[in-house]
């Protein structure tokens, strides 16, 4: 290799797109990337090539992909394309990639974690520069989240066959990954400064069971491939390095119940984000729910029981084909009822490839709208509720940003608070004049008032 070569290393661009876990695909190939020595550019015009990372799960995802695989085509001409619209096929039925089939100038198109295919595609157009004296690598690898929080995924896949999904498809069924590499990519995390793991998946609740909940090994020790064990140790960990551990996509399957002790006892927060979807039994029927959804009240009771300030978070879909008012009219006493403390709802969209474009009842868009405008009303003076009984309380906060040195407030982030989809806490300035906020550290703060989804606090 030349000196000329070391001093310019070749830039790729790349540009994530959808969900945590499509951003943890990224993470790997960015360190791959860095491994070997190439650099990354900051826009598609200054780099060598560039590597769009796509979403396909709705329509409005499906296009939001193509029009930036087209960007990157037209500003630099070079697009190699993975993701999960990488592996689906055109609307024409020909069998045909949709991706070339719209953009047949992109490079090469992979599927979803294919890492190695990403890579085998940049060397054959950019070859590496690798060289073992200069690269630098960090342990916990090459991260696009802020420093103090990251995502950690633990398997990939789905074994359900949910209606108004495709996600199998596009990820295949359930893969768990070996919990002794789960857990040494907690620990490289945690020590290279993370305050906050995110644990991710496609269904979380499910870890190991594609494996008969094997037994793997850390640090010497025999652990079982299961998510209450998963969660014990994440537990030690967070606790060794004065961290937090928050769960998602987390199905209401019995054995969760197993998971929220540790949960009261400070181990694990106190949040589920947990995909409800619906609450009546016929609606659940018709999209091919998991985990006896009927039965959610009474689970999430139980779950409060065992645990008092659990937080929930979830997601649904109104206006899903066939359904009724009666039955939507359940979703929204469902809401009250359960006392959900965030959440979000979609107009169910029909995804091209999904079993639900066949049932029967379709509704028109403006009731698939109204209706979720009508679900949103009703959650939002929900969660507005519950924020309000939390003035007065003093909280911890993971401080996110801190302007002014840190003297002048900023905002963060309470146990409640998931980063990017919750709200968050706006920290005033310190009642203190000598306590400074810095980003990345936990701060005591006592509730004063709540706006919107966000509370306000002052730091003590």
């Amino acid at each position: 290799m030349t000196a000329e070569a070391i001093a310019t290393p070749p830039k790729v661009g790349f540009v994530s797109l959808g969900c945590p876990k499509a951003l943890t695909d990224s993470e790997l190939i960015l360190t791959r990337l860095s491994a070997e020595g190439y650099s990354t550019s900051k826009s598609f015009a200054g780099a060598d090539l560039v590597i769009v990372n796509t979403c396909g799960f709705i329509d409005d995802a499906v296009k939001e992909s193509l029009d930036t695989i087209g960007e990157a085509l037209a500003e630099n001409g070079r697009v190699i394309v993975t993701g999960c619209l990488g592996a689906k096929a055109a609307d024409d039925g020909s069998g045909a990639n949709l991706v070339r089939q719209v953009h047949p100038k992109v490079l090469a198109v992979t599927g979803p974690h294919a890492t190695q295919e990403v890579m085998d595609a940049v060397h054959r157009h950019l070859p590496k520069p690798h060289d073992p004296f200069i690269d630098l690598v960090p342990a916990q690898g090459i991260k696009l989240t802020p420093r103090h929080y990251a995502y950690l995924k633990i398997s990939e896949g789905c074994n359900h066959r949910c209606t108004f999904c495709i996600i199998p498809s596009m990820r295949g069924d359930l893969v768990s990954r070996p919990i002794g590499d789960v857990l040494g990519e907690a620990q490289r995390l945690f020590e290279s400064g993370v305050k906050e793991l995110l644990v991710v998946s496609q269904d979380t609740s499910a870890y190991g069971v594609d494996l008969k909940y094997r037994t793997g090994f850390w640090n010497g020790q025999p652990v079982k491939t299961r998510m209450l064990e998963l969660c014990e140790k994440l537990g030690e960990l967070a606790d060794a390095h004065g961290a937090w551990v928050r769960l998602h996509y987390v199905y209401p399957y019995p054995h969760v119940d197993e998971v929220l002790p540790l949960m009261a006892a400070g181990r694990v927060l106190p949040y589920l984000d947990v995909p409800l979807q619906h609450s009546h039994p016929e609606v659940l029927r018709r999209m091919k729910r998991p985990a006896s959804g009927e039965r959610n009240l009474e689970r999430l009771a139980k779950w409060r029981a065992l645990c008092p300030e659990l937080v929930v978070r979830s997601t649904f879909i109104a206006g899903f084909p066939g359904e009724t008012e009666t039955e939507f009219e359940h979703l929204l006493q469902f809401v009250e009822a359960a006392g959900i403390d965030r959440a979000g709802c979609f107009a169910y969209s029909p995804v091209k490839g999904a079993a639900a474009n066949e049932l029967p009842g379709a509704l028109p868009k403006e009731v698939r709208e109204e209706r979720r405008a009508r679900f949103m009303a009703v959650a939002e003076r929900a969660s507005a509720e519950r924020l309000q009984r939390r003035v007065g309380a003093t909280m911890q906060v993971l401080i996110d940003s801190a302007p002014a040195l840190g003297r002048k407030g900023g905002i963060g982030r309470s146990y409640a608070d998931a980063p990017e989809i919750d709200g968050s806490v706006r920290l005033l300035p310190p009642e203190k004049a000598s306590k400074v906020l810095k980003v990345g550290e936990f701060t005591k703060a006592r509730i004063v008032g709540a706006e919107g989804h966000d509370l306000i606090a002052i730091p003590v």
